[in-house]
């Protein structure tokens, strides 16, 4: 019996490269990988279904799901987590504090980035800046003229202007047209270097942690999506496709604790990543739905009360129904 032939996008991370290189398989396949940005994957992917098995942001799943119009059905495989204080800049020689960001002009890249999502339920729950309260600019960040991938349908009370359209949203940054800037890349050009423009919060890293012990949140980005017809017809798939990234997870993991030769070309890496386990816990990248579901459950309700999810999503209907549970030894 031959296998199933399978095209296979998803980022080029620590986490993903025992499956590349072939360390690990996934039962019963034979996939064509890609490493491709997240920009382009999230793209063709809601835009032409290019992919058999691709990465997809969370938030533009949420949107199409909620909806009954997407294309792929979720497995628990989180390829992407951050704490999105550190994406949220601003003008520093006028905004001083969170508080400061009400009334003011913020570019985003798109409204419904799932970095963005996080980024306002940060402002509006521990500062109490509502998306009301601001007006969001969108635009490119280094190239001018950004679509939104996915129509939206919006509340009324939230403001939404279009960048010029020879202008990026890190331009406008750096000449001061705006007041802040969230977006999963930093502001470009002549805005990273502008003394004007920098984090929010002058240490992201203490404020995340203490986010992190008062809610305990470790914020999810990306999920993997599977063609719903191929998980359909193939029963098999999605439990394997989530074996497999789990595999190829742990295996990146255990050449991150091996410290004889570090493999990330950074210093610090072993502080850090006792520091990770001491404020997360020993799984502190866990994959699958219950070891998750206080996260899941705080991005589904922001998502739905900033208007970008047409109804509340439960949880226990985001993910291929064979992907909530698991047998054991």
């Amino acid at each position: 019996m031959s296998k199933l032939q399978l095209s296979v996008a998803m980022g080029d991370y620590d986490r993903n490269r025992a499956l590349f290189d072939g360390r690990v398989q996934i039962d019963g396949c034979d996939p064509v990988y890609m490493l491709l940005s997240p920009e382009e994957m999230f793209f063709r992917a809601m835009r032409s279904r290019d992919f058999d098995i691709t990465e997809l942001s969370f938030s533009s799943y949420l949107v199409k799901h909620s909806r009954g119009e997407c294309p792929y059905i979720a497995v628990p495989i989180f390829l992407s987590r951050a704490f999105r204080h550190t994406s949220i800049y601003v003008r520093k020689d006028r905004i001083k504090k969170p508080e400061d960001l009400k009334g003011k002009k913020i570019g985003i890249p798109e409204y419904q980035l799932t970095a963005i999502v996080w980024a306002r339920s940060i402002l509006q729950d521990d500062y109490g800046i509502a998306p009301e309260d601001v007006v969001w600019v969108r635009g490119g960040i280094d190239t001018p003229g950004r679509p939104e991938k996915i129509k939206l349908d919006l509340p009324a009370g939230v403001r939404i202007e279009s960048a010029p359209e020879n202008m990026t949203i890190s331009e406008m940054l750096d000449r001061g047209d705006l007041d802040g800037f969230i977006a999963p890349r930093p502001p470009s050009g002549a805005a990273a270097s502008n003394p004007n423009v920098g984090w929010l919060f002058d240490d992201p890293t203490t404020v995340a942690k203490d986010y992190y012990r008062r809610t305990g949140i470790f914020p999810i980005m990306h999920v993997v999506g599977i063609r719903k017809e191929l998980a359909e017809k193939h029963r098999w798939l999605p439990g394997a496709v989530y074996k497999a990234f789990s595999e190829s997870k742990v295996k990146a993991l255990e050449l991150l604790a091996d410290t004889s030769a570090t493999k990330v070309t950074l210093p610090f890496v072993e502080e850090q990543l006792k520091s990770a386990k001491e404020t997360l816990g020993q799984d502190f990248w866990s994959y699958g739905v219950a070891q998750n579901r206080k996260t899941l459950e705080a991005f589904t309700r922001h998502h739905h009360a900033q208007g970008l999810s047409s109804r509340m999503v439960n949880v226990d209907e985001l993910f291929d129904p064979s992907t909530y549970e698991s047998y054991s030894i």
